[in-house]
């Protein structure tokens, strides 16, 4: 009997159906399938059976303790091999879920090289066994490197999406793409179309809408794939969505091509898709396809559905099989007969013993191949490259006016580089320009550059957090330069999971197959009255435990130009934070150092020579400790200042230098005290160099960045110069 060796639980009579006698046909007619030919047709039911078979086998070997985890795609399988035949591999681009083990095989991965993953192997494709398995990922396919958090693919699949457009629009930035690090898996096709999908209990997630809004807001040319099995996990989709229906919630968006089908059955998902892709190639705007399929088998061998599914809704579930379904049909319409259907099979079965033998036999990764991949092996952002002289030229610039006077330079050198965040442009409405003087970031730390380089090159976007940083990603991975900007550091947060779980371990997590370089400005820190508990916190040390994530903070106009251009000519992610205090100060002007200035990360400044006495600070203390050090030299104390500039790498050496020279040490900075980024700094300074300390290491630092809600107290709470004055002087009387 053809088909009951797959998906042990269904009914007798499902696993019978595919042996009734087909019906002799004369002659193959496509027009009855949509036009699909029989090699089409027999090509789908051998992909399904392979994934569901595929499953079976990793179900198996996850009970043998041969692999780690198992999340099945069964009961998906027709929706997602009709898309496979809609699609293009290494044309269009993939952002799918977990659940599209079909879809992957129809685009090219392999049963081994899924196997490979399953087993953690070193020569995994997808992440060369850092991830868990189902998270597919292949670079000569355009199948982006999946993650394990619910919903993040959304927003970067936006970000891709609007590359197509912008390459169609700028081909000296697809050139420049190429040319650049990793550029040979840059690819740009005129109707390339950006899919992504979920399950329904996904589109819970706030993303998926901030995505919809602009995949409409922007007309991009993406195919959103719902599929629905009722379920997220144990929680039913009455619990899940309001209405029951995906697909009936988001009717009213405007220009949203909706289409529903039952996705157990093949040929209707087949028209339905290949409605939807035509919409999308045609530059229509976004389509979305809710498929309503099955979930045969646990969420995951984490859970067990028998404990919120009773029986008789599993039966009827195994009713909708699509597998033994299209098996039925192929026999019925004489595309195949009983004994092609098990010759098919019984090859689709030695395929998989063949792959799992082999996989099973697989090289893992060496354990120090964790260190691979965590930043780019092609641009060192701490090396000599980095280092320039400046060749000054104008009158001096504060901070925030060399924010704006280097961008510029870079968008003009790069064609790849977009600007874009909250109240960046000059004004949206393009045609009020000539009428107003513009905005450009609540700063004006953009001002003028809508103007100079066009709207399609720096541009607002909506109040959404996730969705700024998450289309960044989405844009570098597809070889764009990305300066996004976050307008305060207290709202970055929504960002926070395509920060810390998306942006910085792209590369890490697909074994360098892909990259997100994108460059992250933040206003960030306190000492401006009024400012309240939200404009006033720090938190960059939670940044800096980001591996993967450069993370830089200068305190002068001229260090600005050096790292902000470095940032943006690096190859990784960087985090650029801006002190607000800082942007319009007049001590730290300079004049403007060239279009090629650069500094290195990783390089501390010192701002000052001394002897008696280190102050290790950075952003917006190190002018105090400028102002401490020069009453204390009329005392007759020298007092050695570090600016570290550069958080994520920092300049150890240089720190370990001063306080060997000093032998007493300040760490003055803005955050907490407890868990704060000196904390760090000062504990490694008491760990390594003890032995060179006359005194114990001192902290000064913010007592609570929440308290500076008050603004006549402010003055009282973070790091004044008086506290750096006192504690040079206890560590002297020491």
């Amino acid at each position: 009997m053809a088909l009951r060796k797959v998906s042990s639980g269904r009914p007798d009579e499902v696993k019978r159906m595919a042996v009734q006698s087909r019906v002799k046909t004369t002659k193959f007619d496509a027009g009855k399938y949509h036009g699909l030919e029989r090699d089409a047709l027999i090509r789908m039911y051998r992909t399904m059976y392979l994934s569901r078979r595929l499953d079976d086998r990793e179900i198996q070997l996850k009970r043998q303790n041969k692999i780690f985890f198992q999340i099945s795609g069964a009961g998906h399988e027709g929706i997602l091999v009709a898309a496979g035949l809609v699609l293009k591999a290494g044309y269009d681009w993939f952002y799918p879920y977990y659940r599209d083990r079909a879809l992957a095989l129809m685009l090219g991965v392999t049963p081994y090289e899924m196997l490979l993953a399953a087993v953690g192997a070193k020569d995994d494709p997808s992440s060369a066994g850092r991830q868990m398995p189902s998270h597919w990922g292949q670079q000569k396919l355009n199948i982006v490197s999946k993650s394990s958090p619910t919903g993040t693919q959304f927003l970067q699949a936006v970000g891709a999406a609007e590359a197509s457009l912008y390459y169609s629009e700028h081909p000296r930035a697809l050139e420049q793409a190429k040319a650049a690090p990793l550029g040979q898996a840059v690819r740009h096709q005129p109707d390339e179309i950006i899919y992504v999908s979920g399950g329904d209990g996904t589109t819970s997630e706030g993303e998926f809408f901030e995505a919809l809004n602009i995949a409409c807001l922007k007309k991009l040319p993406m195919l959103f794939m719902i599929e629905d099995n009722g379920y997220a996990i144990s929680v039913p989709i009455e619990v899940q969505t309001a209405g029951g229906s995906i697909s009936k919630l988001v009717a009213g968006y405007p220009g949203l091509y909706i289409q529903e089908c039952d996705g157990t059955e093949p040929l209707e998902s087949y028209a339905i898709c290949r409605n939807a892709a035509e919409y999308c190639r045609a530059r229509k705007g976004p389509a979305l396809v809710h498929a309503h399929v099955t979930r045969p088998y646990s969420h995951s061998l984490s859970d067990d559905e028998k404990l919120y599914k009773p029986p008789e809704e599993r039966e009827e579930e195994a009713r909708r099989d699509p597998i033994p379904k299209f098996a039925l049909f192929l026999v019925r319409e004489g595309i195949l007969d009983e004994r092609e259907l098990e010759a098919l099979e019984a090859e689709v079965d030695r395929e998989v013993v063949e792959a799992t033998d082999r996989a099973l036999q697989a090289e893992l990764p060496p354990k120090e191949s964790i260190l691979q991949w965590v930043y780019s092996p092609d641009v060192d952002p701490t090396s000599k490259q980095f280092a320039a002289e400046p060749q000054f030229t104008g009158e001096p610039k504060t901070m925030v006016e060399m924010v704006c006077a280097t961008l510029a330079d870079e968008i003009a050198r790069d064609a790849r580089i977009v600007v874009f965040g909250e109240d960046v442009a000059d004004c949206s409405r393009e045609e009020n320009l000539g009428k107003v003087k513009g905005k450009g970031g609540v700063f004006k730390a953009t001002a003028g550059l809508q103007r100079r380089f066009g709207s399609d090159r720096v541009f607002n976007s909506p109040i959404a957090e996730a969705s700024i940083v998450g289309r960044a990603i989405g844009m570098a991975t597809r070889g764009l330069k990305p300066v996004a900007e976050i307008q305060f550091f207290d709202y970055i947060w929504p960002a926070m999971m395509q920060l810390r779980n998306e942006l910085c371990v792209l590369r890490w997590r697909s074994a360098g197959n892909f990259k997100a370089p994108a460059v992250i400005r933040v206003a960030i820190g306190g000492y401006l009255t009024g400012g309240a508990v939200y404009h006033s916190q720090c938190g960059e040390v939670i940044f800096t435990h980001c591996p993967g994530l450069r993370v830089v903070m200068p305190s002068t106009a001229l260090d600005t130009c050096g790292l902000l251009r470095a940032a943006i000519r690096c190859d990784d992610p960087v985090m650029f934070l801006e002190h607000k205090h800082l942007y319009r100060q007049p001590y730290n002007r300079s004049p403007y150092p060239g279009p090629d200035f650069t500094i290195p990360f990783g390089k501390a400044r010192v701002v000052r020579e001394g002897s008696d006495a280190s102050i290790i600070s950075y952003g917006a203390l190190v002018h105090r400790a400028e102002v401490a050090a020069a009453q204390l030299e009329r005392d007759g104390v020298s007092v050695e200042i570090l600016d570290l500039r550069s958080l994520s790498p920092y300049d150890w050496e240089a720190v370990a230098a001063s306080v060997r020279k000093t032998s007493r040490v300040i760490v003055a900075y803005e955050d907490t005290l407890s868990w704060g980024y000196g904390a760090e700094i000062a504990a490694r300074i008491a760990d390594e160099l003890f032995s060179d300390l006359d005194a114990p290491v001192r902290r000064v630092a913010a007592m609570d960045t929440f308290c500076a809600y008050q603004p006549k107290l402010e003055d009282e709470i973070l790091p004044q110069t008086e506290d750096l004055l006192s504690a040079v002087r206890d560590l002297l009387a020491f």
